[in-house]
């Protein structure tokens, strides 16, 4: 018979996947305080777990979308090569991280993270419209072509390639897929829509997540059990109803309904080391 532990662990993780499913990002964020929080991991034990959750279930997401062609393929190489090579190096680098400096390094990073994604959804029609005339602060770095491919020009090259890295560095330090920095940067630097820059975000994530979570299996610092595994098929089942929701709701929907949710663990996060330091 299926213990109530193992259910818990399936339910915790179909929020994750359904943020994955739905955003192209934001699962990870809320998969390392899920860990944390609700079942009593350290920031060590949580981050690798985290890692091959959000890898696998994003995964299962970036088959769908590229099975539907839905996929910017050649920026998504581009963003996750330096990822994959920056990647262990977070990882090592957030294992001699304190608790306390982690935990707020992860809420200032979801606070910052949903503002700018709130504000991001408020001037996203203007940006839209700068970004296709080439005009104005708007206007996209990397432009598309006339059979709707990105040109990669080399400040294109430039600027995915640094926020490859840095989200590779990220994904390591913080046990973080990376959609949160993935999607705005391609939505900022190309002309992609929300749901094409989602959709080639999966594959990025997978990519560079794996990558996090083989070195964490090298270096011995995956806690894996049966508990894992149903966080697992949470995080499937989860990704699979993001995926059926996410072609159904407008885009400025998915944008606010993700920044609301990140902003929310970063005041839970803050709150917790405040209510923890006073107690």
């Amino acid at each position: 018979m299926v213990s109530l532990d193992l259910i818990l662990w399936l339910l915790a993780g179909l929020p994750v996947g359904l943020a994955l499913g739905l955003t192209g990002g934001g699962g990870s964020l809320l998969a390392v305080p899920l860990l944390i929080y609700a079942f009593g991991l350290a920031p060590s034990r949580a981050v690798p777990l985290s890692l091959v959750v959000v890898s696998l279930a994003s995964a299962l997401g970036a088959a769908w979308v590229l099975r539907a062609r839905q996929v910017a393929l050649r920026p998504a190489v581009v963003f996750a090569v330096p990822g994959l090579l920056t990647a262990p190096l977070g990882l090592m680098l957030g294992a001699r991280v304190p608790d306390v400096l982690f935990a707020t390094l992860f809420a200032a990073a979801a606070l910052l993270v949903g503002t700018l994604m709130w504000r991001q959804a408020a001037s996203a029609k203007a940006a839209v419209v700068r970004s296709a005339a080439g005009t104005g602060e708007g206007a996209a770095v990397c432009r598309l072509g006339g059979e709707g491919r990105l040109r990669l020009t080399p400040p294109c090259m430039l600027v995915l390639v640094c926020a490859g890295a840095v989200t590779g560095l990220l994904t390591g330090v913080l046990g973080v897929g990376g959609g949160f920095v993935i999607v705005p940067v391609l939505m900022a630097v190309t002309q992609l829509g929300i749901h094409r820059a989602v959709a080639t975000s999966l594959v990025v994530i997978t990519l560079i997540s794996a990558g996090g979570a083989v070195s964490a299996i090298a270096l011995g610092q995956l806690p894996w059990s049966l508990s894992a595994l149903s966080f697992v098929l949470g995080g499937w089942s989860g990704m699979l109803l993001g995926r059926l929701l996410a072609q159904r709701l407008p885009a400025a929907i998915l944008q606010r309904g993700f920044s609301i949710a990140i902003a929310g663990v970063g005041l839970l996060m803050m709150l917790q080391m405040l209510t923890g330091e006073m107690s």
